[in-house]
């Protein structure tokens, strides 16, 4: 039959610096009136709050600013900020930042869309529209500025969980130089995640030709900043190479999703506040390590690929550079028992998972 693959990503990508004042008038073209959603203090920090409200400004566009969006925002924030929404007649939404802003814009542009609509259909599988959406990424790990996923903090069965609606950004700004002001730690958390989302991508079910090529050229890219992962204050060019790989990551898990890492990673962000890229990097030695006994040559490709000799000198980099998590063994039991329910993840994996390879995945690293 030959290859029959697909491939399509509707959001128009602009990397550059400058890139918010060089694009202004295709943001502002969004729409009329702009609600911007982003955190209390990052976006201020590193200058793209600025860039956006300038971006507008010149181009005599209405904004209305949110800047109380936390870490790991929650369906009922979502629903405080969409009433803001519909009250003031926003007609688009941008999201500066890291993940947590960009997905909540996604949501938040979905339900102001939705007059009408409650909180329920965030998980409901009915056809909807959105806003427009715009995301200005200042972090090196989500990759939410390509991709239609908007994960948010569901208190109701204590996870984090994707709504069921996929909305792609019309129009994604990527400027490296707001990586500059990022904290190590944020450096360090979010490229863990990028490379979470690279090695999930390419080992899984939904891969194709295109997505691993997206995820080969972002592991080349990957493998030339392990200083700045390691914490080493990134210069420019570091800078580019890792939201270049952020977005290239995101760009193929808009397409295969991604697999055990992240699933395994929601009980140690909503149970224990451990940062999502950490959260996911503990469990990726376990995951690759999973895939040797079908994949043994390609496992050792890829890890030189990323700049790793073997599976001991990986593991080494993720311990000294995120830590470990210990876990008891009750909550292995229950971080299994609840993997075994979320059957997209299951189904990403090339082979079919047991509750023994969850366990070892799990405690691999320790």
């Amino acid at each position: 039959m030959g290859l029959i693959m697909k491939f399509e990503i509707p959001t128009t990508i602009y990397q550059e610096v400058n890139a918010v004042k060089n694009h202004a008038s295709e943001l502002s073209a969004l729409g009329k009136k702009a609600l911007i959603v982003t955190g209390k203090n990052s976006s201020k920090a590193n200058g793209s709050l600025k860039d956006v409200i300038d971006a507008l400004s010149d181009n005599k566009t209405e904004y209305v600013i949110y800047n109380k969006i936390e870490e790991n925002p929650s369906v009922e924030q979502i629903m405080v900020v969409a009433n803001i929404g519909r009250t003031i007649g926003i007609d688009f939404v941008i999201g500066i930042g890291g993940g947590s802003p960009m997905d909540a814009a996604k949501a938040i542009a979905l339900m102001i869309k939705n007059t009408d609509s409650s909180e329920q259909v965030l998980y409901q599988n009915i056809p909807l529209d959105a806003l427009p959406v715009a995301e200005v990424p200042t972090t090196c790990g989500t990759g939410s500025e390509v991709t239609p996923f908007a994960i948010l903090t569901r208190h109701d069965i204590h996870t984090k969980q994707s709504i069921s609606h996929r909305i792609f950004p019309m129009l994604a700004l990527v400027d490296p130089k707001y990586l500059k002001q990022a904290p190590a730690s944020v450096i360090t958390n979010t490229a863990i995640d990028t490379l979470g989302h690279l090695l999930e991508s390419y080992f899984n079910t939904k891969a194709t030709d295109y997505t691993k090529m997206l995820c080969m050229c972002g592991m080349k890219e990957w493998a030339k900043i392990h200083d700045a992962i390691r914490g080493i204050t990134p210069n420019e060019e570091a800078c580019e190479k890792l939201m270049f790989a952020s977005s290239l990551g995101g760009m193929a898990i808009s397409h295969t999703s991604t697999a055990l890492p992240h699933g395994c990673s929601y009980y140690l962000t909503y149970e224990k506040n451990i940062p999502h890229g950490k959260a996911v990097g503990v469990f990726l030695p376990g995951y690759l390590a999973s895939l040797t006994k079908e994949y043994q040559p390609e496992v050792i490709q890829i890890l030189k690929v990323l700049g790793f000799e073997s599976m001991e000198i990986f593991c080494d980099f993720i311990r000294q550079t995120i830590g470990t998590v210990e876990l008891k063994e009750e909550e292995i039991r229950l971080i299994t028992n609840q993997l075994l329910e979320i059957k997209e993840k299951l189904a990403a994996v090339p082979y079919t998972v047991t509750e023994t390879d969850i366990f070892k995945i799990l405690t691999y690293l320790n």
